[in-house]
């Protein structure tokens, strides 16, 4: 390490966000540009290089954080970038998007606030691209084989460029108009402007992989004739089966899935719609669930004027700080985060119902909908909710109304897309008990020749898992069409995240 001291002389120091008042004006990213570099290097200097870095188990693409926290406070940049491209496709959509389970596993975070390796991360991809050391890596000869890869989200995308670089030929499917998946559509941008994911598909255009847009396997191109064209076939088609709320009243007009909004505000920022149809402009807006999509709808509604947002979660408000019993280091804890969406809702105070506390951030903690009431024309008007245990049963005497014009469902998905006749049943694929695409060791399905990735079979994770699951399938279909292989498998199909 650079600086041996550095954790012991060296205050943690994020990258500094830019003034709420100003930022939700926009839809800029939300940090001060330019504001990373003059810290990065100091901030890497307070990684320990410890002797056995716990960041690495807790990262499931290997990532080799040391030895890049180094490089960058020696400001080497160059050899950073090297490091971090040998175990990550897209580092500036992890930097942006992950939530940073290796920060948990760091071993400062003992006993003190963990090393930015997330921002030093950002910092060296960002770099990569501003100092040209992302140049397209076509494969010196092509293998004579083919590969369909079906989904552009992170797992695809990733599987799609491992294989290309092994001299394969390959073809992204993607029903959307765009590629992508949900870093276009559905991740906003806010938190990751597009540009990113604009100069990576370009990276990999010109390394040869085919983008075959709105095109939906099933439909436009039948799962029989997929299969007859290409060697192998890679399903990336995510975990897109959202998870519904069967309560009286859910029938109402102004209901809507979060997957159904945030696209919209993706399209309007695209040019694609001068307003979203679904914008929460003047609307009092209720978010009925607790985790990121539901943040992400927090921010897009701030953005697009609401008059007020309120987001509940049926779990009980987390500590500030880890709970050494149950979530001990270096597991990732369920503390009490603020992400950007939830400081622009506590200091424009977007839902003075959820009390005056000088923390309110627009979150009902511990809160359940019981039922929607309706006006004359049948449009939503307002959620009835109620305080819940533990164990989520209701709380006598709690229950309260809040007044809601457009309530947006974030409760999560349940699995691919599971439309009878549609892909999976043409393909014959089989589900495990979870309801996600079943595989064995080496990420192939019943279906010889077909293989599962990313969210459609692990069910809905990271995005860093995602391109750790791309990686992964993309050295198994090498293997399964060469007999062997020289890519890299950071993770197997059923490593999970760190528990105790």
């Amino acid at each position: 390490m650079a600086d041996p001291k550095g954790f012991l002389t060296t205050a943690r120091q994020e990258w500094p966000r830019r003034p709420v008042g100003e930022r939700v004006r926009d839809w800029d990213e939300v940090y001060v540009p330019g504001a990373l570099l003059p810290i990065v290097e100091r901030q890497a200097d307070r990684c320990m290089d410890c002797g056995v870095p716990f960041c690495h188990e807790a990262c499931p693409l290997g990532n080799l954080i040391p030895d890049w926290n180094d490089l960058v406070s020696r400001a080497d940049w160059h050899a950073a970038a090297e490091r971090l491209h040998a175990t990550n496709n897209f580092p500036e959509f992890t930097g942006r998007l992950c939530p940073a389970p290796c920060e948990a596993g760091c071993v400062l975070a003992i006993n003190q606030p963990a090393v930015t390796i997330k921002n030093v991360e950002v910092a060296v991809a960002d770099r990569i691209w501003a100092d040209g050391l992302a140049p397209p890596r076509p494969p010196e000869r092509l293998s004579g084989r083919t590969v369909a890869v079906v989904g552009s989200g992170p797992a695809g995308l990733a599987a799609a460029q491992q294989l290309t670089r092994a001299g394969h030929t390959v073809a992204v499917y993607e029903r959307d108009d765009r590629p992508g998946g949900l870093l276009r559509y559905g991740i906003p941008d806010f938190k990751m402007e597009k540009a990113h994911l604009e100069r990576r598909l370009g990276q990999l255009a010109a390394e040869g992989v085919r983008f075959r847009t709105s095109t939906e396997v099933g439909r436009d191109v039948g799962a029989a004739e997929l299969r007859g064209r290409y060697d192998a076939v890679v399903l990336a088609v995510g975990a897109t089966a959202w998870r519904d709320l069967d309560v009286p009243g859910r029938e109402l007009a102004g209901i809507e899935q979060a997957m159904a909004y945030l696209p919209l505000a993706n399209r309007v920022c695209a040019g694609d719609l001068a307003a979203s149809p679904l914008s929460a402009a003047r609307k009092h807006v209720v978010i009925v669930g607790g985790g990121d999509t539901g943040a992400d709808c927090l921010g897009t509604a701030i953005r697009e004027g609401a008059a007020t947002v309120t987001q509940l979660d049926i779990y009980a408000r987390p500590d500030a700080s880890r709970d050494e019993e149950t979530e001990p280091w270096p597991t990732y804890p369920k503390v009490h985060r603020l992400s950007p969406a939830h400081e622009e809702a506590g200091q424009l105070r977007t839902a003075p119902a959820t009390g005056t506390g000088s923390d309110t951030d627009a979150r009902l903690y511990a809160a359940s909908t019981l039922r929607f009431d309706g006006d004359a024309a049948g449009h939503v008007r307002a959620l009835h909710l109620t305080e819940v245990d533990a164990a989520r049963r209701p709380l006598p005497g709690t229950e309260r109304e809040l007044p809601a014009d457009l309530v947006l469902l974030a409760l999560g998905f349940s699995g691919p897309d599971r439309t009878a006749g549609g892909l999976l049943d043409q393909l014959g694929v089989d589900l495990d008990e979870r309801g996600v695409l079943a595989r064995d060791d080496r990420f192939a399905t019943n279906v010889p020749g077909v293989f599962a990735t990313g969210d459609a079979a692990r069910g809905q994770s990271l995005v860093v898992w995602a391109i750790a699951e791309g990686r992964a399938t993309a050295a198994a279909v090498d293997r399964w069409l060469t007999g062997a292989t020289e890519l890299p498998s950071p993770i197997t199909p059923h490593d999970r995240p760190m528990t105790v």
